[in-house]
C-alpha cells in the first residue's frame, strides 16, 4: 500500500492557495527550490501533474482542483482536532456547494436539501442556482460538489458525470379558486383550459404534452416559464392550471393558496444528484441518496 506524504500535500496546499511558490515560500519559511522539487515529488507519486505554468503565475489542472478540494477537507479536519483537543469550539463548517437547475421547483430543492442539513453536523450549506449546462461546466472543474436536476446531462453536454436518483414521485395538477371547477370530470375538463407549462425542452414539458395527447384533451396554453415560482404565483391568481411534483403538494397548495384539481402516477418527476464521481463520496450527497432509497424524501398521496 503507498502511503500519501502529508508534507508534500500541505505544501501544494499552500501553493495552490496562495497562488505562487514565491508567495507560498514566505508563508512556509522554505526556499522556493526546495517547494518546487517536493511538488514534483508529489506529482509523481499520484501520477498526474497539480499544477502548470500559465503566463507568470501558475494554475491548477483538472487533477489539481481534485487534489486541493480534499487536501480543503484532510486540512479543515486537522484543524478542528487540534481546536477540540484544546477545548476550543470548532468554527469552520463542511462547505457543501450545491447547483440547482432552474427547472427544479424551489420547495422540493428545499426538501432534499434537508435530509443532508440534517444528517451532517456543521455543514455549510452553498447553493447556486442556473441553467443545467452552466452548473455542469461548474461541476467538471470542482467548483460544485453536485447538481440537482429534473433529468441526467444532456448528451451535447462533454462533462463526465454520473446522475444519482434521489427522488420519484407522479405529479399533482393544481390551480387557483378561479379555476377549481376543473375539478369535476378530470382529465377531461382540461380540454380546452389555459394552462402553465415550464419552458420547452424541459423534462416536465415533454411528459405533460405527451399525457395530454395521449388523454385526448387540449388545453390552451397561456404561459410558459423558466422558474417555477413565477410559474406557481401566475397560477394562484387564475391564469391557468398548473402541474407539480406530487410530494411537494401539500407545501405548494399552502404557499400558493391554490387546490388539487386532480393528480396522475402516469407522469413521473424524477430527480437526480449529479456528481463526477461514480461512488457518491460527500456525506451530504450520500444523505440524501439515502433518504431517496428509505422512502424519506417522498410522500405519498390518495
Amino acid at each position: 500500500m503507498e502511503w500519501l506524504n502529508y508534507h508534500h500535500l500541505h505544501y501544494f496546499w499552500v501553493v495552490a492557495r496562495a497562488g505562487s511558490i514565491a508567495r507560498a515560500s514566505q508563508e512556509l519559511r522554505l526556499s522556493q527550490p526546495t517547494i518546487s522539487s517536493q511538488l514534483k515529488t508529489l506529482e509523481g507519486s499520484l501520477g498526474h501533474p497539480l499544477l502548470e505554468r500559465r503566463g507568470r503565475g501558475l494554475v491548477l489542472t483538472d487533477v489539481g482542483r481534485t487534489v486541493l478540494r480534499y487536501a480543503d477537507d484532510i486540512f479543515h479536519t486537522g484543524r478542528e482536532m487540534q481546536r477540540a483537543l484544546k477545548g476550543i469550539p470548532t468554527r469552520d463548517r463542511i462547505p457543501f456547494a450545491v447547483g440547482i437547475a432552474d427547472v427544479i421547483p424551489k420547495l422540493l430543492a428545499e426538501q432534499l436539501l434537508q435530509s443532508a442539513v440534517h444528517a451532517v453536523k456543521d455543514m455549510r450549506l452553498v447553493c447556486r442556482e442556473g441553467a443545467l449546462a452552466a452548473l455542469l461546466g461548474a461541476l467538471a472543474i470542482h467548483e460544485l460538489d453536485v447538481v440537482l436536476s429534473d433529468s441526467p446531462p444532456p448528451e451535447d453536454v462533454k462533462v463526465k458525470a454520473f446522475s444519482h436518483l434521489v427522488a420519484e414521485c407522479g405529479v399533482t395538477f393544481l390551480a387557483g379558486p378561479a379555476l377549481a371547477g376543473l375539478k369535476k370530470g378530470f382529465p377531461g375538463s382540461l380540454a380546452g383550459a389555459p394552462v402553465l407549462l415550464p419552458s420547452p425542452g424541459t423534462a416536465l414539458r415533454h411528459s405533460l404534452e405527451g399525457w395530454f395527447e395521449a388523454r385526448g384533451v387540449e388545453p390552451v396554453v397561456a404561459g410558459e416559464f423558466d422558474d417555477s415560482a413565477l410559474l406557481k404565483a401566475f397560477g394562484a391568481r387564475g391564469m391557468g392550471f398548473f402541474a407539480a411534483p406530487t410530494t411537494i403538494e401539500k407545501e405548494v397548495c399552502a404557499q400558493f393558496d391554490v387546490g388539487v384539481i386532480g393528480r396522475t402516477e402516469e407522469i413521473r418527476e424524477r430527480f437526480y444528484a449529479i456528481s463526477v464521481e461514480r461512488r457518491l463520496r460527500h456525506p451530504a450527497v450520500v444523505a440524501m441518496a439515502e433518504a431517496a432509497r428509505e422512502g424519506k424524501g417522498r410522500r405519498s398521496h390518495t
